[in-house]
């Protein structure tokens, strides 16, 4: 029945005034005489989304089971012209909601069931027990069989049902699997999260395929990866970098997840995405070696391996005195005006003031910058990120131009050598038919030993050489790495690339101050290696010392691999992250990505406790995992909790404390994800 047809049916005048109905007589009541009753068992009221599926279902079909009521009495045992739902309140409340938005008028008649003979508190209980809703397969199956036969849409169903468009287009989605998962879903073989999982993809072949090969407690999120490993999430790095709409243009195929809040997907086509995101790079290296002079550019889908190239380093721009004496008059006075703003901030005045000073620096350009000499044999790697943004690897040099190495020293000492036994008043004079020779490569080495001993005794002897030397050796090899050799002490760096391990530490906040100190020296030594001893020579020791300890912390390794295991290294890092008062709480934040997310709900659980207290673990203990894992992002937030092998060792820790934590023990860093 529709809705037109509802209201053209007549009303009769004063019903149940003069004889009141018998029971199980139907009668037409206005919607403004049914009123709630007092005996419904049901005391929890409707939720507004029931009301709602109500009334898109009365509106389109009209009410398919009238409610059932009791006469109204009043004091005196007398009809009050009113009567009582005992059956069907939410129908009742359906047309009150299509009453209030004017789509039925306050007297709509409503067909009604009389009682007048059962108690009406047990005909309510009756209706809400002896009742069993049908099976959520039957449903989705139902969904789809008014998609193919009434040709009905996401939006027409759910408009029809009381439900939103995704609602249904999900159920649709269930409603399509496989055959053979429906029927396990229905014999209780698959929980309802799992055909979901199964249902991330419409393809029944594959969704046949995965079914045959995983075990009947498989977890939702696993069959979900095994239904798209071979596809690219939409939150991956590269997805990030092209775009969704960039790929969608191009011809590629996205597949939604219906079934999570974010909407979130897979790109189906990787070839393509991999072509655009190479595409693009190449791009951005294409410009970045035009617009700024640079030899050569390349790109790299990952971080490159700077290590093979020599590098140069931006220089202080010089300026006019008058330049120099401007940019610090500007920046005075820009430094003024922030200091003087008071609680109710800057004047429109003031900001407009400061935005031009900005500008008039700007216009200045930066105070470093590549020689012209220096971008014509070097170039630029364009890289992607973990982030998902580009990355520049500007300065990096070639091995085939590097410039050609100087003379050795000794090839001069050689020659000079090779020419002795000519000169008049050596103690040797060469026979007229003797050529001149070199020492022989023993006496050489004999030579030269005694000279290493001597050099030893005088370096050990003085201190601020010895002090230049050690830098002079860490700096060739941090910022010249391919002049390592250029050092006579036996000190070797190596400095190994953590970004491949852990992606996004270098744009962490201790990455970014180790690199923003090393570019700081880069820029303030020579372009040279030859030169570089003078530089650090001239250097005050202080500097000496800053610039060592720049080197140094670069080379610090304290990787916890399980195929390289170093337990002294380890311990001693452990040692020195306590001498230094090392709080990583200021440069690692717990949150879902980097830590909830990759263990299991048990450590989960073990470090909400130890953050915020037993209550708040016990509330999410049966959370799904990922729910969890977000939850306890948000619980711990702020509260400066690290996982142990995060923490540092305090020196006043007593052996066998119990709040010590030992960074040896290897349950600290063997991480069970779930």
């Amino acid at each position: 029945m529709t809705t037109q047809s509802i209201q053209a049916v007549a009303t009769p005048a004063k019903v149940g005034q003069a004889d009141a109905p018998q029971h199980g007589a139907e009668i037409i009541v206005p919607l403004n005489r049914l009123k709630a009753s007092p005996k419904n068992a049901r005391k929890t009221p409707h939720s507004p989304a029931t009301i709602e599926a109500f009334a898109a279902s009365i509106k389109v079909k009209g009410v398919l089971q009238p409610p059932v009521v009791e006469i109204e009495r009043d004091g005196e045992g007398a009809p009050t012209g009113n009567y009582l739902v005992t059956i069907g309140e939410g129908r009742r409340q359906g047309l009150r909601l299509l009453a209030k938005r004017k789509a039925i008028k306050r007297t709509h008649p409503v067909r009604c069931l009389v009682d007048a003979e059962n108690d009406a508190h047990e005909i309510s209980l009756d209706e809400n027990i002896t009742r069993e809703a049908m099976h959520p397969a039957d449903q989705f199956e139902a969904f789809q069989r008014l998609a193919l036969e009434k040709g009905y849409g996401p939006e027409e169903i759910g408009a029809r049902f009381g439900v939103s468009a995704q609602v249904v287009r999900q159920r649709l989605r269930l409603g399509a699997a496989a055959p053979g998962l429906m029927a396990a879903y229905r014999e209780g073989a698959l929980a309802l999260e799992q055909l979901m999982a199964f249902c991330v993809s419409a393809d029944q072949d594959r969704q046949r395929q995965v079914f045959e090969q995983i075990g009947p407690h498989t977890p939702a999120y696993a069959i979900r990866r095994a239904m798209t490993e071979a596809k690219v999430r939409v939150d991956d790095r590269r997805v990030r970098f092209v775009g969704v709409e960039a790929y969608a243009e191009a011809g590629g195929d996205v597949l939604r997840d219906l079934f999570t809040e974010d909407g979130g997907g897979w790109l189906e086509d990787v070839v393509l995405l991999d072509r655009l995101v190479g595409e693009k790079l190449a791009g951005l290296a294409d410009e970045a070696r035009e617009r700024e002079g640079w030899k050569w550019a390349e790109t790299s889908l990952d971080y490159p391996d700077v290590s093979a190239f020599g590098r140069v380093y931006p220089v202080a721009v010089e300026r006019s005195e008058a330049d120099a004496a401007e940019i610090v008059a500007l920046s005075e006075e820009y430094d003024g005006i922030v200091s003087e703003a008071g609680v109710e901030g800057l004047s429109p005045e003031a900001d407009a003031r400061l935005e031009e000073i900005d500008k008039a620096l700007q216009a200045f350009g930066p105070d470093f910058a590549y020689a012209d000499e220096a971008r014509a044999r070097a170039g630029v790697v364009v890289t992607l990120g973990h982030d998902g943004l580009a990355r520049f690897e500007r300065g990096l040099v070639r091995v085939e131009d590097v410039p050609a190495d100087p003379p050795s020293p000794w090839q001069e000492d050689e020659a000079a050598d090779e020419g002795a036994g000519n000169r008049p008043g050596s103690e040797v004079e060469a026979a007229e038919d003797e050529a001149p020779s070199a020492l022989s490569d023993r006496l050489l080495i004999d030579l030269t030993a005694h000279k290493t001993m001597g050099l030893r005794d005088a370096v050990q002897a003085d201190v601020n050489a010895a002090l230049v030397t050690v830098v002079h050796a860490l700096a060739l090899q941090v910022f010249y790495p391919t002049y390592g050799v250029w050092t006579p002490l036996q000190l070797r760096l190596t400095t190994t690339g953590l970004e491949r391990l852990a992606p996004g530490v270098d744009d962490g906040p201790a990455g970014r101050r180790v690199r923003d100190r090393c570019e700081a020296w880069g820029a303030r030594l020579p372009e040279r290696p030859e030169d570089l001893w003078g530089v650090v020579a001239a250097l005050p020791p202080s500097e000496q010392l800053d610039l060592m300890a720049c080197c140094a912390g670069v080379g610090l390794y304290a990787v916890r691999d399980p195929h390289d295991r170093r337990p002294g290294a380890l311990a001693q890092a452990e040692t020195l992250a306590t001498a230094v008062g090392l709080d990583m709480a200021g440069t690692w934040t717990a949150t879902a990505a980097s830590f909830f997310a990759r263990v299991s709900k048990a450590r989960v659980l073990e470090a909400v406790t130890e953050a915020v207290n037993p209550e708040e673990a016990g509330r999410i203990a049966g959370f799904k995992k990922g729910d969890m894992a977000e939850a306890a992002e948000r619980l711990v937030d702020g509260k400066g909790w690290l996982p142990s092998v995060l923490r540092t060792v305090s020196d006043a820790a007593e052996p066998g404390d119990e709040g010590a934590d030992d960074p040896r023990d290897d349950d600290a860093y063997s991480f069970a994800a779930e």
